[in-house]
């Protein structure tokens, strides 16, 4: 691909005679400055078209021309954390013609993915897994697995993660060759320092080092005498800027740096220099700027993290307009209106204040609202002691964030019956994000603990309802999920009221077949009823509102009075139809001939797309629903016409 194939995009010339890693091992150093250019520029092009994660990528994109030409790819392995900041290294790895497909259906992920690439050894959409991974990779070779080296690239704010210390602990006490290098775009060196700092790390890639320990201490006594004495202060200086070497080095790492991530002249001699002679785990603590190299995402307070399709130029973004408020606005608010009433009430969340909403909870009650970093198992058990210390704790994490934490859920919330509300974002299928957001499990795992109350809101004013109702709940935990996007443009109650636990809602009475529905495939429900009445075909139409307790009696009473059930709901199988099942199981009723369908995700991942499109896939739209109905019921069309 070369520029005159598209006269809009940036000019890279040396980009252009990069296809595979391989093709970097004839350019220059400086012929590298060029390509680290040209990429951040091609990355910028095509994330203008996709929308996607920019900052984190610009961020990385010497270090990733780096890595890629100093070590072996893909026989040696690069596993970036999250993956989210992996677009240069697939611009590098043979998939710059598909760039453009980034995050859309049939494209490609947004995250690194085995199966898209062997330069993608390990999968990732979730933090702090590198290290753990590279030290599997390391110690595979040393069994006689798969040869070569292994690189974790880990951020700041992935290291906040209990695992990535319980991997470096791990990877000291084996000893074995590995290299972490560690992100860190949260700190910036001041000039003076920084200069210093860039003399001494360009001396790690220069002789008299004779061993890889004078390279990780600095090698201070082979800098001329005048500035010896300089030197080791201003070392002592940068390490006590950072997390520092001394925590590392304890750990049985060999700390190296801090290093100008940006600077290639530093990072290429440092990176040979370590490769030529590590023999041990080593540390690299490279400083970087989220979004570096364009002006719109540097000065974005979230340093262009994740965009809309947007114009290059200016950095604008073409976001479609918002006909109904989002969810998690939804619920902010929600909480917010509970809280101006409520001293008690809290916030917790795991390193996704705005995703979440609680960023305005955190302007409105700044005391009272917690951001823990990225320790979604300690923002359980942290919630757990607000509750056991009196408060009314608000739990915030994405489903597929709070699979993290589910020990804690069980040993240090149910089985302590403390009344944690859970308030789990992005339930249900996500998009773009694929399957390591799909929010699939939670109905399942939350529901199956003894005590849990688990809610799904039908839509935004439902929502409301079940904070109101999980405020007000104190008997033990509670839950409520709610999906990512817009809203069903429903009118909104001007206060949530609490809702009587485990009590259903019957929204169409009608006779045959009753469709139970939990959470927002309500609205796809409702058109399916329409197009069966239509058949002359009348429903009954229920909004479950809990998966735990199920409302006992009207389930029973319904089966009593239809020929069938079906279920549908946002999650995997073993949810609220496999509850519903064994309660129909339990009271026997299935002796007496009930028909019963449930309407789950489909087992299996189901890659990213629209929404609307995996729905389709997972065939849970109205027509999947209206077929379902006609199936159970086993009607012939002279049949349809007179139900």
């Amino acid at each position: 691909m070369s520029q005159t194939d598209h006269p809009d995009r940036p000019a890279t010339p040396v980009l252009d005679r990069v296809s595979l890693p391989s093709d970097m091992k004839a350019l220059t150093d400086r012929e590298l400055i060029q390509l680290a250019d040209e990429l951040r520029a091609e990355t910028i092009s095509a994330v203008s078209t996709t929308g996607g994660h920019l900052g984190a990528g610009l961020g990385v994109v010497e270090l990733t021309v780096a890595l890629h030409a100093v070590f072996d790819t893909p026989r040696d392995k690069i596993i970036w954390d999250v993956g989210h900041q992996c677009y240069p290294h697939k611009i590098l790895t043979g998939r710059r013609d598909r760039i453009r497909t980034l995050r859309t259906e049939g494209g490609l992920s947004g995250f690194t993915k085995r199966s898209e690439s062997p330069f993608d050894p390990f999968g990732a959409g979730h933090s702090s897994t590198s290290i753990s991974a590279a030290l599997g990779f390391a110690m595979a070779r040393e069994l006689g697995g798969d040869p070569g080296d292994a690189i974790a690239v880990i951020g700041d704010g992935a290291m906040t993660a209990g695992m990535a210390f319980e991997a470096l602990n791990n990877a000291g006490d084996l000893g074995k060759r590995l290299f972490v290098v560690l992100n860190d775009n949260e700190m910036s060196i001041a000039p003076p320092t920084g200069a210093l700092s860039r003399y001494l790390t360009r001396l790690y890639g220069e002789r008299p080092f004779q061993d890889l320990k004078a390279v990780a201490k600095g090698a201070v006594g082979y800098l001329p005498t005048p500035i010896q004495e300089g030197a080791r202060r201003a070392k002592e200086m940068l390490k006590g800027m950072t997390i520092g070497g001394t925590l590392f080095e304890e750990l049985g790492f060999s700390y190296v740096g801090p290093v100008d991530g940006h600077d290639l002249s530093q990072l290429l001699p440092l990176l040979r220099t370590l490769r030529e002679r590590a023999t041990g785990p080593v540390l690299i603590h490279a400083v970087t700027k989220k979004g570096k190299g364009y002006g719109p995402a540097e000065r974005a307070a979230d340093k262009g993290h994740a965009t809309a399709k947007f114009d290059v130029a200016t950095g604008t973004q073409a976001k479609a307009k918002s006909n109904a408020p989002s969810y998690t606005a939804v619920f902010a608010r929600a909480l917010l209106d509970q809280a101006s009433r409520d001293d008690k009430i809290v916030a917790v969340t795991a390193a996704m204040p705005d995703g979440t909403g609680l960023n305005l909870f955190a302007e409105r009650f700044p005391r009272r609202c917690f951001d823990v970093g990225i320790a979604e198992q300690h923002a359980v058990t942290f919630a757990a002691g607000l509750a056991a210390g009196g408060m009314k704790p608000f739990c915030a994490l994405y489903s597929t964030f709070l699979q993290r934490g589910y020990d804690q859920v069980v040993h240090d919330v149910a089985i302590q019956r403390l009344p944690v509300r859970f308030a789990i974002d992005r339930a249900g299928l996500v998009g773009a994000d694929g399957a390591t957001h799909a929010g699939a499990y939670d109905i399942a795992f939350m529901a199956n603990l003894p005590g849990m109350v688990v809610m799904a809101a039908a839509d935004e004013a439902e929502l409301v309802h079940m904070v109101a109702t999980a405020a007000a709940y104190s008997d033990g935990p509670i839950a409520f999920r709610y999906p990512r996007g817009e809203g069903m443009g429903v009118e909104m109650p001007e206060r949530g009221e609490p809702i009587e636990i485990g009590k259903a809602r019957v929204i169409v009475e009608g006779k045959r077949v009753a469709i139970l529905s939990l959470g927002t495939r309500l609205a796809e429900v409702m058109r399916a009823h329409e197009a069966l009445t239509a058949r002359g075909i009348h429903p009954t139409i229920v909004d479950a509102r809990f998966a735990k307790p199920l409302d006992r009696d009207l389930i029973l009473r319904l089966a009593r009075t239809h020929e069938a059930l079906i279920t549908v709901e946002e999650g995997a199988v073993g949810g609220f139809g496999s509850l519903v099942a064994q309660l129909l199981s339990d009271e026997g009723v299935f002796d007496n001939g009930l028909r019963f369908r449930q309407m789950v995700l489909p087992d299996t991942f189901i890659d990213h797309a629209s929404p609307e499109a995996m729905y389709r896939e997972a065939r849970m739209c109205a027509p999947d629903i209206e077929a379902k109905v006609l199936e159970v019921l086993g009607v012939a069309q002279i049949g349809e016409k007179r139900a």
